[in-house]
């Protein structure tokens, strides 16, 4: 017989347990949220190497990790590798492993170790959202939690705009880093083009990106919504999104939107793409009338704040926000409906779908060339029209991506199979680039992937992502239309992203990089979950096989990033001590506990090194010496591309008087940064001082060698400023680059002692100059009329000139003219 007391205590506790797991799901969705809010305004979770980026680095991990902890509480019971959704959670894993892997070569360990963590804040993410999504209600909670986020940071951005930084700052100031005297970093970029909006990014292209992609998420999700207070929401917002993108004056995101545009339509029913058509074009209209007010008002504010300029911006935003959103609520309640119905045979027709985004590419080339080719671009503000009037193939920015381009590739042909680690792009441009530009980073997302990972890391991660697109396009044609909506927000999230990320750095920003492997979560919550029978495995077998890596995996990261949280607080603290205090000790102690924990974290490392150097400068003692070059040796093996600590280095040994040893490093290190014009002017003087040390000893063969390294720096030099003349015109050369008076002066010299003396003639003949007052300049035209003495000719003009500045100089002439080497 059955227990009915029994059978009652089972119901309870089946009910318990159900709501303990409800309440679980909830809790980690909403720590989810939080953490992707908290994450937005952290301008640190660029991936950079300074200090001050690393802390938000590691809270992220250590809080993704807690999350997945409850993730794994939740979900233990669930774990299976039945289908192909399945073994999506398994596959993530290899791309942080391939950064792993990457170690080997890793260009900068730091950076490489900071990838690797990143990699795995995004694997964590994509194996929650994929579960997670697959319920109803999360899944609606979170889409939305993600367009308010969005919605806030337009916000936030158009306040910066309109003049209420400090109110902007005040907001987020008390939870965010990138709050600096009361006012959110860069959320105004200004560059040659003048102001350009950027908000939480700091950087006006990928702001655009994003932009792009909540652009189409606000459309889709008014035309899905069925509430109208929903629909006015989204609808308010178009305008405000693509006010905000043109603000970015963002070349890339205007030439990529209608590229993305057509991508998403291709996906959608004629109604539906005739319908998003006209929503884009509305709130174009509405943007437009709004655009130069708002613009001329924006640019005003950024000068000096003046309420009633501020008030006038404000109310034509909120005006046409108002009336844009309500034309199109209307056309969504009265005409959508009708046009549903009247295009429904239609749109059931096979091709019917290519139809409107192939005109929609033909008016997208109308637009183009009205905007770039005729006056039509004069309605808009003089800074965007004249953007686009410089949209070309000739136009710098483009042939400085082709070239990063081509400098990636060169990066990828010395690290082929496994890469050069995290951030080696950073670590390597100055070694491969084709001309002294400043870029830590490559402009391309997937050539970036490649240098850092090599042929088979970029192998498994395209596979991995083509694999989630494909799967999930496949099961999206294969449902109804009631269905396919449920996770469409995923594609287009990650989808514009993405491409956008071709032109651009977009996913260097680890919030924007959470934001597409949502997106890859969502998309894998919505495959068709189909059973793979080859490598079918027993419930029980893998929930302990996934444990085990999620298991080791949770300990090794909530070690790493609590421990890599106190060594960072470590270096704060010296650099805080540094500030108010000369105490050697006091300033030691705290950069030695982040070394024990981080044994090649680069600022601390140069900090101390430099800390012993001042204590050697002042005492002579041999063990200050001794500890600091030890400490800068240690920093190089680990960073061997790292410019500062092979610089700390030389000046070390330029203390010591140990000139050889520092000539030997300017040397080794040249060939790694050859656009450095520094570098090579220290290079070329120290191989004649050394050159003409040896000369003075009877040292032949060494006075060979040192000369003929500084006529080969001074060549590089020469042949430097001859290869940037062959430059295409609109390209930019970046950072100076050209002989100057020191370099020709030493290279004269070399040659002279040479016996070259016509040799020496034609060096110097370049460094002539009108100003002989400056000393260098007369030292020239001194060694410049020797050579030509030395070689039976004269220059009548530049021996005038010279003369009468310093009459001496005549003597001085005949001396060096008569020196035999």
């Amino acid at each position: 017989m059955s227990n009915p007391v029994y059978g009652k205590q089972m119901k309870t506790s089946s009910k318990a347990t159900a709501n303990s797991t409800s309440t679980l799901l909830w809790s980690l969705s909403i720590g989810l949220i939080l953490f992707l809010l908290w994450s937005a305004f952290q301008v640190a979770l660029f991936n950079g190497q300074l200090l001050q980026f690393e802390a938000p680095i590691y809270w992220a991990v250590a809080i993704t990790t807690l999350l997945f902890i409850l993730w794994v509480a939740i979900y233990f019971k669930q774990m299976k590798l039945e289908t192909q959704q399945d073994w999506l959670k398994v596959a993530v894993i290899f791309l942080p492993l391939t950064y792993v892997l990457s170690l080997i070569n890793a260009a900068s360990e730091y950076l490489a170790n900071n990838m690797i963590l990143i990699q795995c804040i995004y694997a964590m993410i994509f194996v929650m959202t994929m579960y997670l999504l697959q319920n109803n209600k999360i899944n609606h909670i979170i889409q939305s939690s993600l367009i308010g986020i969005a919605y806030v940071i337009v916000g936030f951005g158009l306040l910066n705009w309109l003049g209420a930084s400090n109110l902007a700052g005040r907001l987020v100031g008390w939870f965010s880093s990138g709050v600096v005297n009361g006012i959110y970093n860069q959320t105004i970029w200004n560059d040659a083009n003048g102001p350009r909006l950027a908000s939480v990014f700091q950087y006006p292209n990928t702001y655009a990106a994003f932009l792009m992609a909540f652009l189409f998420i606000a459309i889709f999700s008014m035309i899905r919504s069925q509430k109208v207070y929903t629909q006015l929401l989204h609808g308010s917002m178009l305008v405000p999104i693509l006010l905000s993108l043109l603000l970015t004056l963002s070349r890339t995101g205007l030439v990529m939107m209608p590229i993305v545009f057509v991508i998403i339509l291709l996906l959608l029913k004629p109604a539906k793409q005739i319908l998003w058509f006209i929503y884009l074009v509305i709130s174009g209209i509405g943007t437009i009338a709004i655009l130069n007010p708002v613009n001329t008002a924006g640019l005003e504010l950024q000068q000096q704040f003046t309420a009633g300029v501020a008030a006038k911006g404000w109310i034509y935003l909120v005006a046409a926000s108002i009336v844009v959103a309500i034309i199109i609520w209307a056309i969504q309640r009265w005409i959508a409906p009708k046009l549903e119905t009247k295009l429904h045979t239609w749109g059931k027709r096979k091709g019917s779908s290519l139809w409107i985004p192939l005109g929609s590419a033909l008016l997208a080339i109308i637009a183009a060339v009205l905007l770039l080719g005729t006056s039509v671009r004069n309605i808009l503000p003089d800074s965007i029209s004249t953007r686009l009037e410089n949209i070309n193939f000739q136009q710098h920015s483009v042939l400085e991506r082709i070239t990063f381009y081509k400098d990636a590739a060169k990066v990828i042909a010395d690290y082929p199979l496994i890469g050069a680690g995290g951030g080696a792009w950073t670590a390597l441009y100055e070694k491969y680039q084709n001309n002294p530009y400043v870029s830590a980073q490559a402009h391309n997302f997937f050539m970036q992937y490649l240098v850092e990972v090599g042929i088979i890391g970029f192998i498994i991660f395209m596979s991995f992502i083509l694999y989630i697109f494909y799967q999930y396009v496949r099961s999206y044609l294969r449902r109804d239309e009631s269905e396919r909506e449920s996770h469409f927000v995923f594609f287009i999230l990650s989808m514009t992203i993405l491409v956008l990320s071709l032109l651009d750095f977009n996913m260097s920003y680890v919030f924007i990089g959470m934001l597409v492997f949502i997106g890859f979560g969502g998309m894998a919550a919505a495959i068709e979950p189909r059973p793979v029978q080859r490598f079918k495995v027993s419930p029980s077998t893998s929930r302990g096989i996934y444990i085990t890596i999620a298991g080791l995996s949770i300990i090794l990261l909530l070690i790493v990033s609590v421990r890599f949280l106190q060594a960072n607080q470590y270096a704060e603290l010296a650099k805080e001590v540094a500030q108010s205090s000369q105490d050697f000790q006091e300033i030691k102690a705290p950069l030695e506990k982040d070394l024990s924990i981080r044994t090649t974290h680069i600022d601390s490392l140069l900090t101390l090194s430099s800390l012993y150097q001042q204590g050697y400068e002042q005492t002579k003692d041999d063990q200050f010496y001794n500890t600091s070059l030890e400490i800068l040796q240690r920093g190089n093996a680990a960073e061997p591309y790292n410019k500062s600590i092979v610089t700390q280095m030389i000046h070390l040994y330029d203390l010591r008087a140990d000139y050889d040893a520092a000539y030997a490093l300017q040397k080794e290190y040249a060939a790694n940064y050859i656009w450095n014009m520094e570098w090579y002017e220290q290079l070329i003087t120290r191989s004649f001082d050394l050159g003409y040390q040896a000369l003075g000893q009877g040292d032949t063969a060494k006075k060979e060698s040192y000369f003929t390294s500084g006529l080969e720096a001074y060549q590089h030099v020469v042949d430097g400023v001859e290869h940037l003349k062959t430059l295409p015109e609109g390209q930019l050369q970046g950072q100076p680059f050209e002989l100057t008076p020191t370099m020709i002066l030493n290279a004269g010299k070399i040659k002279y002692m040479l016996n070259d003396s016509a040799g020496s003639a034609a060096i110097l003949k370049g460094g002539i100059a009108e100003d002989l007052t400056d000393a260098t300049n007369r030292e020239i035209a001194r060694w410049y009329l020797a050579a030509l003495t030395k070689d039976g000719q004269q220059d009548q003009a530049i021996y005038d000139n010279l003369i009468a500045v310093a009459p001496n100089e005549a003597d001085e002439i005949k001396q060096i003219a008569e020196l035999n080497f």
